[in-house]
């Protein structure tokens, strides 16, 4: 029977107490039941008389409830499962299971296969209510059994026909496909069989959706994937079967097929009986007689129905640390079977639990008691009751709270909990803990860890400093021997009392247990004997491998490694060492005595300090080379507490409890959970909820005082420790959430009531969901009709019982030609609510247009700035043709109907679209036109006024490639309430649970859509809806193009391959050493690298020196010098994690002789750069002055080196031309000619050594540097200038320096010059000149000179025109006329003396030329005054070219200055000279006078 109403929400049947595993069956069954009514069109809602006239029959008995697989279920009440809450509206509707006897059952058979028949003839298309007789049923099931061929010819038709038509056809008259449970329409047939025959079982089921069929022995799924060699199963068009090859006795058992769908489960037995012959028989494949049978053979047959009840259940409970406390409940089962008992299950928070000292389990035949003789936090949990008779159960669940008990010490802490040994070897153990909620009113400052040999009670503290982290490892344990242990929390003012202690665990290592022999001894003590296999002759153990620090807090670190692969047959031990990071100086940490185990916990380190770890193995052969040494580890706490939940969310539930959600820790590591507590508001004292942290975000907080009102906080637990408490909740008054007073708690009228179909006995209703849900989930809706005669309505009439989930529904058994009015009412938990306003009169007719009716059920979705997206369901009345497309038109909410504008120009097969382009900013109205062959039909109903935003906060589906290849779809919800869900669509149809193309994942706030093997098939538009949210919602495209790169990403992730900077590489060092390299992009600290030479592995040592730079990510190996036999290819093989990659370098050949020769000579290099050497060898350059500079760069020298110079072996002796300074020897050469070509030498020397450099400046080597010279010389030439002269115009440039190499030539309007005797050209010292005599005005244009350097042309150009010209003609006329006055002006040439002293007495002879065209006249002055010639003073003037000037007779009056004048017309010359007489005084005199004058 059902649980009444109100007893449904009574505090010890809260629905929170339901498993995850039941949660999520109902979950997934509702969700599917969702997603097939969302899929379907014309069947929304729909009944046949058919249908109702099964469901009057169905009134013998409840329907029994099916098993579901017994999975433990996990959470207790942290999933916001729904109540189920039956709303009773004056009667009752019960539906029952198959029809017990065996008449009903053809004639239900023979019905159904009449129908289809008659579908499949075309014989009818409306539903008849009428009752078919059974003769007829019988004749068309006897007609479709005849022929086999029916179904092939079904098969090759559905292949042919189009999907659109097939849905078309099915809709309207294949009531088959009407959704509805799977029936049996032939069940499997019970077999006897002797061993060694193949068995085949068939059934027949029918039902819609096509339902999924399982085989099941003795209620365990057949796999035959698993075992193809036994079972093979087969299924196709409603007909599966089981084959069972070669039978043995074993396979005597019970087989089912179970046939599921969203409509519900159905099952057929039958049996299969193996015999054996005489003598052959098993007695142990019988159970004993004191098995009870849990599912067998029963009067009632193998698909009996039980209804089972409990009775006096136990209720919330509460006790106390130390208590014993029961929980029981009396269970009823009806009928009643002698022989036959059920099977008693417990479960503790899903985990089925079994008996111990704990607990101890009874039943007595009616009632089930579940003691717990000691009470312990561990035990505080949600339990439940499950009772299984066959396939049939029923269970239970109430929540059990423990509160501390009272601490020895007032003020100390509560006792920890849940004690559990992890990892345990040798001689070692790490145990973990939870912290209390309670801490005594001071923080905890630790823990203390005690332990206990098994056997004994002697108890042992292992630490003698408190530890915060609720992990702590223990050594010293003896191998071989079983422990127990317990944790006793400590604060400022005591100690707890110690938790309940852990299970046994013996001190072995698993490692090693292929090696050790263990028995238990007798009586059990808990020991293990351990005896050791004699040992070998060992050898000397290899160093151990995959050295990591797995922890480390401030107290302690732990390493873990793997032994090594070298070890002999000989157990090994191992020594740890320790390093400060940085300081080479390890330390031994366990001097005295190995340890045992790879496993080791370091104590007493400096907090904040580096270390680095080693590891050596050991034996009785010795201790090997020590492991790599770890990279540098802190110390201190690497786990970091929680930080504390958020956004704490009070609801009510029940009179004493309440259900408080939260939004979990972000970035939480290793949370444990959660520690709840409550506050009566203003009170400041605060009381745990729970004292065993529970997982989730959501707890049902009880024993609370009805009417109070409290406040709630949450803290989050991890190892570290427990956070801080989150904000204090808003304060809440306890009360029953239903019939409480809470407001809006039914949901609001539904609205825009319209007629989707309408035929001449029944209509199709469709409406809109209520703006207002009242809070809670919309769980259906009631439909009542009346009839409008003559414009006054009767009285409403119900034309459902039972509340239908989607918003269409057909009414049936209407009159035709007749006008009714429709109201709908919602229904939710809180109950039904008020009904929608009567809508317009519609009258029952049937419909004969051609065109379709309008589509119905538009939802937006992802509505954003600029686009959204729109969704429908197809129109139920599809006119005369089936649905081609779709229309979509939109405007402005406050637009007139002229402004509708067509979304889509061409029609649209699919039964969404979105619509982009949309104003920000604006609202929005849409609808939807369906399209056949006729045309277009009428529009549905207008959507609601949807705003174009984007909301704050909203966050789109992000697409991620995991480390494994894996592709998901990832959306997280940060407005997540506690009923909220996420459902996954593609192309907006809801994704299957047991899709086989991908997986949804959901926790807390988050969700993804895993892809299983991505490929075109998963193609498609993915979209996730947030339920109970504003609309939250997003989606993802996966197009061929994004589904590419994805998948070569995917590939990238599952073989990652290590990216590389460089590949591998060879260079010669300084010394000539040769050093092999590559380097990675990025490198983890536990990166390895491979060296491969000639397909051999080489290994560091004297010839190869390797190393590796994590950080840089490279790795190189040096080689000292090449040999031959090094000639061959070398492979770098780098391996991070999974990551691999490798490179190889070829060296033969050539490539190898060039190296090792340019290796040899990189170490003679070396070597001659000990002493004075060159770092650059002799060069030259040549200066802007146009000078060769020859340069070289020198290192290395000291006060005592010894720098020459040489030409041809010359040496060039010291002058201001070569000097030394700042490390450059320079040679300057000016005015560089071909006289300066040579072998240039320049020698270092001291006692170090020598070296010298060698220049050969000859040939080609000359004919560069000369070209260059002659570069400069063309680069320091100025612009040409213009220059008149006597002769003409010349043009002219200077440069630095003129060396012949230069090629001069000129060009006049772009043509070459040739040179005549009126244009020369020609070099005066640094001028270069062009000469142009008697210019005429043909020499105007543009000239250009080019100078040739020997490899390039440079130019210096000028414009002889126009002005230029003309000045310069001007200038040049001036001069040659100046030129011919000076040549032809009258001139005295020579001949005259400047003083003439002459002795008295003595003749005085003068002469002159004269030069003057025409001939010039003559004058001779004395003291400025003209000279007449007379007999004393003869002048003369002959041939026009000579003057004579003779006194005969000298005397003292002739002294005076004279002149002779030269004049005519182009000038005048004149030329002074004076005369001296004197007065000899004696003979000498007189000859001394004489001999002067002759001098002159």
């Amino acid at each position: 029977m059902s649980l009444p109403f109100y007893q449904k929400h009574h505090h010890h049947y809260d629905r929170g107490y339901r498993s995850t595993d039941l949660q999520s069956t109902l979950s997934q069954y509702q969700h599917e039941e969702k997603r097939q009514s969302a899929s379907r069109s014309s069947h929304l809602g729909l009944k046949s008389s058919y249908t109702m006239r099964e469901d009057r029959s169905q009134k013998l008995s409840p329907r029994a409830k099916r098993t579901k697989h017994l999975t433990p279920f996990e959470d207790k009440e942290n999933e916001g499962v729904d109540y189920v809450v039956p709303i009773f509206r004056g009667r009752q509707e019960y539906v029952s299971g198959i029809t017990d006897t065996e008449e009903d059952r053809i004639m239900e058979t023979a019905g159904y296969v009449a129908r289809r028949n008659l579908f499949s003839t075309g014989e009818g298309i409306s539903v008849s209510r009428a009752s078919s007789s059974l003769s007829e049923h019988s004749e068309h099931y006897q007609k479709k059994s005849r022929s086999v061929e029916i179904r092939e010819k079904a098969e090759r038709l559905a292949l042919k026909k189009t999907i659109d038509d097939t849905e078309d056809f099915h809709r309207k008259i294949n009531e088959d496909m009407l959704l509805h449970a799977p029936i049996f329409i032939i069940k499997p047939r019970s077999h006897t069989i002797w061993e060694t025959q193949n068995v085949k079982l068939h059934c027949t089921v029918s039902g819609w959706p096509e339902p999924r069929v399982t085989w099941y022995k003795n209620n365990v799924p057949i796999d035959d994937q698993a075992h193809p060699e036994k079972y093979k199963i087969e299924g196709g068009y409603g007909i599966h079967s089981l084959e069972i090859f070669k039978c043995d006795f074993e396979d005597t058992a019970q087989y089912h097929a179970s046939a599921m769908n969203v409509k519900g489960e159905n099952s057929a037995y039958a049996s299969l009986v193996v015999k054996r012959y005489k003598g052959d028989l098993d007695d142990s494949a019988f159970p004993p007689k004191s098995t009870p049978f849990s599912f067998s053979v029963t009067p009632y047959g193998f698909a009996s129905k039980f209804d089972i009840h409990f009775v006096d259940s136990f209720g919330v409970s509460f006790g106390k640390e130390g208590e014993t406390l029961s929980l029981g409940s009396k269970v009823i089962i009806h009928p009643t079977i002698k022989r036959f008992q059920p099977e008693i299950q417990w479960y503790k928070n899903g985990v089925l639990l079994s008996p111990s000292k704990w607990r101890n389990m009874h039943w007595s035949g009616e009632h089930s008691t579940l003691t717990l003789t000691h009470l312990n936090k561990e035990d505080e949990g949600l339990y439940t009751l499950r009772a299984v008779m066959g396939e049939y159960y029923e269970q239970y669940s109430a929540y059990v709270f423990v509160r501390d008990a009272e601490a020895e010490v007032a003020g100390a802490p509560a006792a920890p909990l849940d004690v559990e040994c992890l990892d345990a070897n040798k001689d070692y153990v790490i145990i973990s803990w939870k912290q209390p909620a309670v801490d005594g009113g001071s923080s905890i400052l630790g823990y203390f860890i005690d332990r206990c040999e098994v056997g004994t009670q002697h108890w042992t503290q292992c630490n003698d400093t408190p530890v915060k982290f609720a992990r702590f490892p223990v050594t010293g344990l003896i191998e071989g021997r079983s422990y127990i242990f317990r944790v006793r929390a400590v604060n400022k003012t005591g100690i707890s009392r110690p938790s309940r202690v852990s299970e046994p665990v013996a001190a072995l290592d698993p490692a090693d247990r292929a090696r050790i022999k263990c028995r238990p001894s007798a009586p059990w003590t808990g020991q293990i004997i351990v005896t050791e296999e004699e040992p070998t002759e060992g050898v000397i153990p290899g160093p151990p491998t995959d050295l990591t620090v797995t922890e480390a807090t401030k107290n302690y670190v732990v390493l873990s490694w793997k032994p090594p692969g070298q070890r002999g047959h000989e157990g090994v031990m191992y020594y740890v060492e320790k390093c400060v990071a940085g300081i080479d100086n390890w330390q031994r940490v366990n001097t005295e005595i190995p340890v045992k185990s790879p496993r080791f916990a370091l104590f007493d380190l400096a907090e904040g300090k580096s270390y680095s770890f080693r590891v050596r193995s050991c034996n009785s052969a010795g201790v090997g080379e020590p492991s790599e040494a770890t990279e540098a580890t802190v110390v201190g706490d690497k786990l970091d507490i929680p930080p504390p939940a958020s956004n704490i969310i009070p609801t009510r539930n029940t009179d004493t409890s309440v259900v408080v959600t939260w939004t979990e820790s972000k970035d939480a590591r290793e949370l444990v959970g959660y520690y709840i507590e409550a506050s009566i508001a203003g009170s400041g004292h605060w009381e745990p909820c729970n004292n065993n942290p529970v997982k989730g975000k959501r707890f049902i907080c009880h024993g609370l005082l009805t009417g109070q009102k409290y406040v709630f906080r949450v803290r989050a637990v991890n190892a570290a420790g427990l956070s801080d408490y989150s904000s204090d909740s808003e304060a809440i008054e306890v009360k029953a959430a239903i019939g409480g007073g809470l407001p809006h708690a039914t949901p609001s009228p539904p609205y825009d009531i319209t007629i989707l179909e309408s035929v001449r006995d029944s209509m199709v209703l469709g409406w809109k969901e209520p703006k207002i849900t009242g809070g809670l989930d919309i769980k259906g809706y009631y439909v009542n009709f009346r009839e409008v005669i003559d414009g006054v309505a009767g009285q409403w009439h119900e034309a459902n019982i039972k509340a239908i989930s989607e918003r269409a529904y057909r009414i049936l058994n209407l009159k035709e030609n007749t006008v009714y009015q429709y109201e709908v009412m919602a229904c939710n938990l809180a109950g039904v609510g008020t009904p929608s306003q009567p809508s317009k009169p519609f009258k029952c007719e049937e419909w004969t247009i051609a065109v379709p009716g309008p589509p119905h059920q538009l939802t937006l979705r992802e509505v954003r700035s600029t686009s959204m997206v729109l969704l429908w369901q197809p129109p139920v009345y599809t006119g005369r043709n089936p649905v081609t497309g779709y229309y979509i038109d939109i405007k402005e909410a406050d637009a007139g109907d002229e402004r509708w504008r067509g979304v889509n120009e061409k029609q649209t097969a699919n039964k969404y679209i979105k619509i982009v382009d949309l104003q920000e900013g604006a609202r929005y109205v849409l609808r939807v036109r369906a399209v056949n062959q006729a045309g277009v039909g009428k529009s549905s109903d207008l959507t609601d006024p949807v705003l174009a935003q984007t909301k704050p906060g909203t966050k789109e589906v992000e697409v991620i490639v995991d480390d494994d290849g894996i592709i998901s779809l990832n959306f997280e919800c940060d407005q997540l309430t506690p009923d909220s869900k996420f459902i996954w669509s593609k192309n907006y149809e809801p994704i299957d649970d047991d899709s086989s193309r991908v997986s949804v994942e959901t926790k807390g706030g988050r969700t993804k859509v895993s892809f299983k093997d991505p490929s075109e098939e998963d193609l498609g538009i993915y979209s996730c809806v947030v339920t109970e949210t504003d609309g939250v919602s997003s989606s993802y495209t996966l197009d061929a193009e994004e589904l590419k790169r994805l998948l070569q990403l995917s590939h990238d992730n599952k073989y990652p391959v290590i990216p590389l900077k460089s590949e591998l590489a060879v260079e010669i060092l300084e010394k000539g050493q040769v050093r092999f390299w590559m380097q990675a992009e990025k490198l983890s600290p536990n990166a390895k690298v491979n060296h491969v030479f000639n397909d051999k592995e080489i290994k560091d040592g004297d010839k190869y020196n390797m190393s590796m730079d994590r950080n840089t990510g490279i790795a190189q190996m040096v080689m000292e010098k090449l040999e031959d036999e090094d000639e061959g290819t070398y492979t770098f093989q780098l391996q991070d994690g999974k990551a691999t990659n490798q490179s190889s370098l070829v060296l033969i050949g050539d490539v190898f002789e060039k190296l090792k020769k340019e290796a040899r000579f990189q170490r003679q290099e070396w070597i001659r750069k000990q002493g004075p050497h060159f770092v650059e060898y002799l060069g030259w350059e040549v200066t802007p002055e146009c000078n060769v500079l020859l340069k070289s760069k020198v290192a290395n020298i000291r006060n005592d080196t010894n720098i020459s110079w040489y030409i041809d072996e010359r040496e060039i002796m010291e002058d201001e031309k070569h000097e030394f300074k700042d490390g450059v020897c320079t040679l300057l050469i000016t005015e560089f000619t071909k006289k300066d070509a040579g072998v240039y030498e320049l020698i270092l020397r001291d006692d170090r050594g020598k070296d010298k450099s060698v220049l050969k400046l000859m040939d080609s080597a000359f004919d560069d540097l000369m070209s260059a010279v002659c570069k400069v010389i063309a680069e320091s030439a100025s612009q040409l200038k213009i220059q008149s002269n006597e002769e003409g115009i010349r043009l002219y440039t200077f440069v630095n320096y003129f060396v012949d190499d230069l090629k001069v030539s000129w060009c006049h309007n772009d043509g070459k010059i040739k040179y005549t005797d009126r244009v020369k050209t020609g070099v005066t010292g640094e001028m270069i000149w062009l000469q142009i005599n008697e210019p005429t005005p043909n020499d105007k244009g543009k000239y250009v000179l080019e100078m040739f350097d020997g490899k390039s042309t440079h130019t210096r150009d000028v414009d002889l025109s126009g002005q230029a010209y003309d000045e310069a003609f001007a200038e040049f006329q001036r001069l040659k006329q100046a030129a011919i006055a000076e040549k032809n002006r009258a001139r005295v040439t020579g001949g005259l003396p400047d003083v003439v002293t002459i002795q008295e007495g003595k003749a005085l002879n003068l002469t002159c030329n004269i030069w003057g065209d025409p001939v010039p006249e003559v004058t001779w002055l004395k003291n400025e005054r003209e000279l007449i010639g007379d007999d004393h003073c003869i002048l003369k003037f002959e041939a026009g070219k000579y003057a004579s000037f003779t006194i005969t007779c000298v005397s003292t009056t002739d002294s005076g200055k004279y002149a002779i004048r030269a004049k005519n017309k182009y000038g005048t010359e004149t030329n002074d000279f004076t005369v001296s007489v004197y007065m000899p005084e004696g003979p000498e005199a007189e000859e001394e006078a004489q001999t002067e004058v002759k001098k002159k």
